[in-house]
């Protein structure tokens, strides 16, 4: 049932600035405890559909992720614990309207659209708990139209994946087929419509999506 956590998961928790050279990139520090932020399941694409360039948006870009797939209900949990939650994983897409987050975070307004918009949340297929041995040590790289912009590792997170569980599941019940993105490595940029997006983890996954303008 895992395998189609798009259809039925309710929600998209990220974590931002959770690695510390993208914290830079970005202009800030790396924050004391995850800096948390929601896209709603609207935000879904997959593979074989666009992701549509959002209407007055002057500036996409791409952030590739680690998605970690929650494979039963809790809240609460411990991190010692956390891992039992974890269903499986999927290479994912943050795509952000950067304008309009540079506005919202000048202005002290919320991000959700500038985060959320539709097919803001690209996803690659279920990739099963058991085919990752260590997911603290896995290669994320995202390529533009076949030129390498990401190439990052989530041996780098601040925050480990058994730490965001824990932390998340304080204030936000996790449900089956819930998906957590859990930040991404320096080199985010810019993408047009018309550009191919390819976004992988290590060999073991990948999957590419064209950017389209959004009629």
């Amino acid at each position: 049932r895992l395998t189609r956590f798009v259809e039925f998961g309710r929600k998209i928790v990220c974590v931002g600035k959770n690695y510390g050279k993208h914290a830079q990139e970005m202009g800030g520090k790396v924050p004391d405890k995850p800096l948390i932020f929601l896209k709603p399941a609207t935000a879904y694409v997959t593979e074989g559909n666009p992701i549509k360039f959002p209407v007055g948006c002057g500036e996409l870009h791409h952030e590739v992720e680690l998605g970690v797939v929650i494979g039963r209900k809790g809240s609460n949990i411990s991190e010692s614990e956390a891992m039992d939650y974890v269903g499986g994983y999927a290479i994912t897409l943050d795509m952000t309207a950067r304008d309009w987050q540079s506005t919202a975070k000048k202005e002290g307004t919320p991000w959700s659209i500038a985060k959320g918009f539709d097919t803001s949340c690209p996803v690659g297929s279920f990739i099963p708990k058991e085919s990752i041995g260590d997911p603290n040590s896995l290669q994320l790289w995202c390529k533009v139209n076949g030129n390498l912009k990401q190439n990052g590792n989530t041996s780098d997170m601040v925050f480990k994946i058994p730490h965001l569980i824990s932390f998340i599941s304080q204030y936000f019940t996790l449900e089956t087929g819930d998906l957590i993105l859990t930040g991404t490595p320096e080199g985010v940029g810019p993408v047009n419509p018309g550009d191919t997006i390819e976004v992988g983890l290590g060999d073991l996954s990948k999957v590419s999506f064209q950017v389209q303008a959004n009629q």
